[in-house]
C-alpha cells in the first residue's frame, strides 16, 4: 500500500503545473488530495485485477492505480483501429464512402450482426466505423483491420507513444488466445484519448469525427451509468467473460479522460460495480476541483489549455441496459485467415 501511495504522490507532483519544485510547500487542493487518497485505497476492495488512470484535461493532473499494467484490451482495442482508419484517410488513401466487401475470414460471432451478411456484401467505411464502436461489431473491426493493415495499426500506436498497445491478430473471440492478442494499458488509452480530446490526434477534423462516433456509444452500463444524465461522454467499452473495461472522455464542468480496466473478476457484476464507483468518484472530485479553481480564480494559473466541450448527443436513442460481451457464445467458430497482415 505504501508503494502505491508513494507512486500516486509522485504522479501528482510531476503532473500538476502548480506543484513545481520551487513551490513544493503549496498545499494540494482538497478535491485532488481526496481523489489521491481514495485511489490509494482501491486495492483493498478491488475485485480481481484492476488498473486505471484519470487525467484532468485543463491542468494535466494525472493519477491512477497500476496505470501501466498491461491488461486484456477486449473491445477498447477498437479505438486504435479507428485512429488508424482516420490516419489513412487523412493521408488520402480512401474516404468514408470507400466500400469494403465482407470476406469469410472477416467473420466473428462474438458481437454484432455484420457476420450474418452474405460473403461479398459491401459496407461503407463510415458504417463499419459506426458499428465497430457503437455496438462493438467484431466483424466490422476485422474488415477495417484488413483494410488498413494490422502492422500499420501497431506502428501508428508506437509512433504515438503507446508502447504497450498491441493488436497481435484479428479479433477471434472463439479462441482463448484473444486475451493475449489484444493488449493495452490505462495509461496508453488515456494518452490516446487526451490527444483526441484536445483535437490534436491526426488533425482537428479527425479528432472531432472520432469523438462524435464515441459519443454515440450504445453500451452505457459502466462509466456513464454513474454520471448525471446530462453529462456527455465519448467512450468505448470492452468485455470478456471475466473482464470489463471502459475508457472515455467525460465532458463535465471539469473535462477529464478516464480509463478503467478489470480482469480475473469473480463476476461481471462485481466489475460493473467497481467501474461505476471509480467513475462517480472521479466525477465528484473533479467537479469539486473545478469549483475550487473558479472560487480561487486560478484557471489562468493552473490551466495548460482548456479542451472544448462538444454538445451532448440529442438523438434520444435508448442506451443498452446490458453489457455486450466481445467473447461470443455462438456455436460457429470464427475462421482464422490464411495469413495475418
Amino acid at each position: 500500500m505504501a508503494r502505491i501511495v508513494a507512486s500516486l504522490s509522485l504522479m501528482l507532483a510531476s503532473s500538476l503545473p502548480f506543484a513545481s519544485p520551487a513551490s513544493a510547500q503549496i498545499a494540494v487542493p482538497a478535491p485532488l488530495a481526496q481523489l489521491q487518497a481514495a485511489l490509494a485505497d482501491v486495492p483493498a476492495y478491488a475485485p480481481g485485477r484492476v488498473a486505471l488512470e484519470i487525467k484532468d484535461l485543463a491542468t494535466g493532473y494525472t493519477s491512477g492505480v497500476n496505470a501501466n499494467a498491461v491488461m486484456p484490451a477486449a473491445s477498447t482495442i477498437k479505438i486504435p483501429i479507428m485512429v488508424e482508419v482516420f490516419r489513412q484517410m487523412e493521408a488520402g488513401k480512401f474516404d468514408l464512402n470507400r466500400r469494403v466487401h465482407l470476406e469469410a475470414a472477416d467473420r466473428d460471432w462474438g458481437s454484432g450482426d455484420i457476420c450474418d451478411a452474405p460473403a461479398g456484401s459491401g459496407f461503407a467505411v463510415s458504417e463499419l466505423l459506426t458499428k465497430m464502436i457503437t455496438v462493438s461489431d467484431n466483424t466490422a473491426a476485422n474488415m477495417l483491420i484488413r483494410l488498413v493493415g494490422r502492422a500499420e495499426i501497431n506502428a501508428t500506436m508506437t509512433d504515438l507513444g503507446l508502447h504497450h498497445t498491441q493488436l497481435a491478430d484479428y479479433i477471434r473471440t472463439a479462441e482463448w488466445g484473444v486475451r493475449r492478442t489484444l493488449r493495452t494499458t490505462p495509461a496508453d488509452m488515456v494518452k490516446l484519448l487526451t490527444g483526441m480530446a484536445k483535437h490534436q490526434l491526426i488533425d482537428e477534423w479527425s479528432s472531432r469525427e472520432m469523438i462524435a462516433i464515441l459519443e454515440h456509444q450504445q453500451i452505457n452500463t459502466l462509466l456513464p451509468a454513474a454520471l448525471p444524465g446530462y453529462v456527455a461522454i465519448a467512450h468505448k467499452t470492452g468485455s470478456f467473460d471475466d473482464t470489463l473495461n471502459d475508457v472515455g472522455i467525460v465532458y463535465g464542468q471539469e473535462p477529464y479522460v478516464i480509463a478503467v480496466m478489470t480482469t480475473d473478476l469473480p463476476s461481471l457484476s462485481s466489475g460493473r460495480t467497481f467501474i461505476r464507483q471509480i467513475s462517480r468518484m472521479a466525477y465528484d472530485r473533479l467537479e469539486q476541483f473545478g469549483q475550487w479553481r473558479l472560487s480561487n480564480d486560478a484557471a489562468g494559473e493552473l490551466s495548460s489549455g482548456t479542451a472544448e466541450t462538444p454538445n451532448a448527443s440529442a438523438d434520444g436513442s435508448a442506451a443498452s441496459t446490458q453489457d455486450v460481451p466481445m467473447w461470443g457464445t455462438a456455436a460457429s467458430p470464427a475462421p482464422s485467415p490464411a495469413a495475418t497482415p
